[in-house]
């Protein structure tokens, strides 16, 4: 992995949201690619049930400041920073209070998907892009996972499609069992179409269930990774027949070198030392 630039965006990443598969292999994917010699950068949303005193956070002044566009309203762009402790990884926090703020993740007390969490989706998709730009960092592979990231290809190959910055870059998605019941709000595709992406390429968000999510990203990903056992039978049969490299479920005590291979010789088509 020597050199090479990985991009990792994820809905959790450890230590600042509970372990479970998605928020582990988050932090320790990242941290095999810097023990052997590669470069990355961590996206995750700043949910407002992060601690920022005690993880550290502070805000990056010349990151923050911009307005994205979200179903014709300015929403102020924050950029917050943290590292993450004994590593040399930091990560990076995508922020806004009306989005972000409330003291959870993706639901209410009693359960309940948020209302917005369509529109929190694309406002992470679209600040994460942003503030990549800003950053004026190309990666090589970018690594997505959780459903609140799961835009992030879409407008990656849609949206951002002409960007110099990403015109090399491989889309990588992981899949994992932790979505939601129900839908997001049916007009989410509207929201979508209003940042002129083709209708063809949002099918699948006419039913905005977790899913269709996912269904989304896959068909805009160059290479899938099964991060859990006994996944969605339809996801897997998503990414089989759009023909794209699939990676097996791995455990974490094994993936190390699986996961190099799979970067270096599906995704990056490059020659792997035996």
């Amino acid at each position: 992995m020597n050199d090479k630039r990985i991009l990792y965006v994820s809905s959790e990443v450890i230590p600042y949201l509970p372990e479970n598969e998605m928020s582990t292999m988050s932090f320790e994917a990242p941290k095999m690619v810097n023990a052997m010699g590669g470069q990355t950068r961590i996206f995750m949303p700043k949910f407002g049930n992060i601690n920022e005193r005690r993880h550290q956070l502070h805000e990056v002044i010349r990151l923050s400041g911009m307005n994205l566009v979200i179903n014709d309203l300015d929403m102020p762009l924050i950029i917050k920073v943290a590292s993450i402790p004994k590593e040399r990884m930091q990560v990076y926090f995508i922020d806004n209070e009306d989005y972000f703020k409330r003291k959870a993740t993706y639901s209410d007390e009693d359960g309940v998907l948020f209302e917005d969490n369509d529109e929190r989706a694309i406002f992470f998709a679209k600040g994460v892009i942003e503030t990549v730009k800003k950053l004026n960092w190309g990666p090589d592979i970018i690594h997505v996972n959780g459903w609140l990231s799961a835009l992030i290809p879409l407008y990656l190959k849609n949206y951002y499609g002409n960007e110099p910055l990403f015109k090399d870059a491989k889309i990588v998605t992981t899949l994992y069992n932790q979505g939601f019941e129900g839908t997001l709000d049916q007009d989410m595709i509207k929201k979508v179409l209003f940042d002129g992406i083709e209708d063809e390429a949002v099918e699948a968000l006419k039913n905005p269930t977790y899913e269709g999510l996912m269904k989304t990203a896959i068909q805009n990903s160059d290479a899938i990774i099964l991060g859990e056992e006994n996944l969605p039978e339809e996801l897997v049969k998503c990414a089989e027949d759009k023909g794209i490299p699939i990676l097996p479920y791995v455990a974490k005590e094994e993936f190390s070198n699986v996961y190099q291979n799979f970067y270096l010789a599906k995704v990056l088509n490059e020659e792997v030392e035996s």
